[in-house]
């Protein structure tokens, strides 16, 4: 009798030949250099499935581990349907609570320390312990840099040294900020309380002097994958290598084009010089990408033209439309101009949902709500609130769930949107935007799953699908234009991007000082490009700010030469109203 799971044949026809290579190198060490859009998650996933259906791996065996709770969910739920749902994948932070919470009651007899979710609040009262006056940008920086310190795998006394080199918060010295990390530490011991960089600190110790708790970790995982090893930090490293042990069975997938968060400690060493720690290591690139038109790959290729590491990328896709570059003469007449492209495009028949705005810093979003509204657009802002946090959210999940426990003869997509039209939702959108519509897309993201599931899904299967999305954190897709900073857009993709606020002092922001900082901004705008998949608008004004302060555009403009076009729609845009 078929489980309805696809054979191991079968797993691997889905692949193309590079992602094939990959998945048939089932034991370890391997190295995956995968460009942006090239499939890797199809390719490590399928991996993971092919070991289990030909008796390499056994389920329960493997740790998959990723970098945020969104992209752990997306390759659960990828696993489920190939049949794999016992594998474990997660984020470091996520495997390693997971392990504290199961020895450290069993070592010390108490139970766990609490985690804070946020440490701006202790932050905040250290600093006023220290008798020191700091902004909310200054705390927030001073938070960071506390962050840096322990992914860095640095003491308090250690970092002191280092610390000279570094930029400090606000116009701290670093005598504060090392008085400040002491309080911040002690506010946290005095109260029971662990940040969540303690929670991999608190892991590896505990690993590290307590040879049973290893030994039973080392049993309990086998086989190792690692996706966007680029993000990996020297505390996380140090952890994995703790679980690994002397093993060779790591699968690392990584691009170093698209290491963005070295403020977080991110190195994309570990992912470069991988062959120099395991001799034996097959690598494999994939750089065919699957998501973006032939002209947007060749303006993220000129951008990343002979930079140590970088992939030289294909398109899979048609050639589509060249990049358009525009200059507007405020940023208010950028964020008119973008709005109306964008009310035009979906009176074109294109998705809001496949639109986005990305920007370097959030304050950038501001202007573009307004004029988004002004048009009357739907937006949600990436990041601003947790689909699964949204009280309507958990209202119809509740709702739902109760409903299914009685069956009817009638299909899926009736009895799911029967239940939403109690609490609000209707067929056509309302008119305008605001919070009523902001409820209305919510309701609606959930009843477009109902209209995608499979015709033999049943209402209760439904449920139990959309409780298991709920508990990993794999949110639908909103039927709103998304913006999002350039940092928090990594690992999403749209069918239009447009990238605002190209100028000098933005991007590159003005605080990247050095080339390593501009390095890592052209980084930056290389995984903004990528996002895209057929239409890709770029843009920077004149003028910023209430008192006309004269800018520059980008030095990265310059770099993609004939790749861009500023012509005429250039010119439409400037004049918008």
């Amino acid at each position: 009798m078929s489980s309805g799971f696809p054979t191991a044949e079968e797993i691997l026809e889905a692949l193309d030949d590079e992602q094939r290579i990959v998945a048939e190198t089932t034991r370890g060490p391997v190295r995956v250099l995968a460009g942006a859009g090239t499939g890797k998650t199809r390719a490590i996933t399928h991996r993971i499935a092919y070991g289990v259906a030909t008796g390499v791996y056994t389920a329960d065996k493997v740790l998959a581990l990723t970098f945020t709770n969104r992209a752990a969910g997306e390759m659960r739920t990828r696993l489920r349907h190939l049949g794999t749902a016992t594998v474990t994948a997660q984020t470091f932070h996520s495997s390693a609570l997971r392990q504290i919470n199961h020895f450290w009651p069993q070592l010390t007899g108490a139970n766990t320390p609490r985690v804070i979710e946020s440490k701006a609040r202790t932050v905040s009262e250290a600093a006023q312990q220290c008798g020191l006056r700091a902004d909310t940008a200054t705390l927030r920086d001073l938070a960071a840099e506390i962050e840096w310190r322990k992914v860095s795998n640095l003491t308090i006394d250690d970092y002191a040294l280092k610390a000279h080199a570094r930029n400090m918060p606000g116009k701290l010295s670093v005598d504060d900020v090392v008085r400040v990390s002491e309080a911040y530490e002690k506010l946290k011991d005095d109260r029971g309380q662990i940040d969540w960089d303690d929670v991999l600190l608190l892991c590896a110790g505990l690993l590290e002097s307590e040879k049973s708790a290893l030994m039973e970790v080392r049993d309990r995982y086998r086989f190792f994958v690692v996706d966007e090893y680029q993000d990996v930090n020297p505390l996380q490293h140090k952890l994995l290598d703790l679980w690994l042990g002397d093993r060779q069975e790591l699968c690392v997938v990584g691009d170093a084009s698209q290491t963005i968060y070295s403020f977080n400690g991110a190195t994309s060493a570990y992912l470069l010089h991988f062959a120099e720690r395991f001799p034996q290591a097959q690598t494999v690139e994939l750089d065919r990408s699957y998501r973006s038109s032939g002209a947007i790959v060749a303006t993220a290729n000129a951008l990343m033209r002979d930079r140590a590491g970088a992939l030289e990328l294909t398109s899979h896709g048609d050639q589509g439309a060249t990049p358009n570059l525009s200059q507007h003469p405020t940023e208010q007449a950028e964020a008119r101009a973008v709005a109306a492209s964008i009310a035009e495009e979906i009176s074109r028949g294109v998705p809001a949902e496949q639109i986005a705005v990305l920007f370097r810093t959030n304050a950038q979003s501001a202007a573009l709500e307004q004029a988004l509204a002004d048009v009357s657009v739907g937006y949600h802002v990436h990041g601003a609130t947790r689909f699964y946090d949204r009280p309507e959210v958990k209202q119809a999940i509740m709702a739902l769930r109760g409903a299914s426990v009685v069956t009817r003869p009638v299909p899926l997509f009736q009895q799911v949107s029967d239940v939403l039209r109690e609490l609000g939702w209707t067929q056509d959108a309302p008119q305008g935007v605001g919070a009523v519509r902001a409820k209305w897309e919510a309701l609606n993201a959930i009843m477009m799953l109902a209209d995608q599931a499979p015709a033999s899904m049943t209402f209760r299967d439904f449920t139990s699908d959309l409780l298991a999305r709920q508990e990993v954190r794999h949110e639908p897709t909103i039927h709103a234009v998304t913006l999002a900073s350039i940092h928090s857009a990594k690992g999403l993709e749209w069918d239009s991007v447009y990238i605002i606020g190209l100028t000098e002092g933005m991007l590159p922001i003005s605080y990247a000082q050095g080339l390593e900082a501009i390095a890592e901004e052209r980084r930056l705008l290389y995984v903004a490009m990528t996002r895209a998949r057929k239409a890709l608008n770029l843009s920077w004004a004149s003028q910023s700010g209430a008192h006309a302060k004269p800018q520059q555009p980008s030095r990265f403009l310059a770099e993609l030469g004939t790749s861009i076009s500023a012509k005429a729609k250039a010119h439409r845009l400037s004049t918008a109203q």
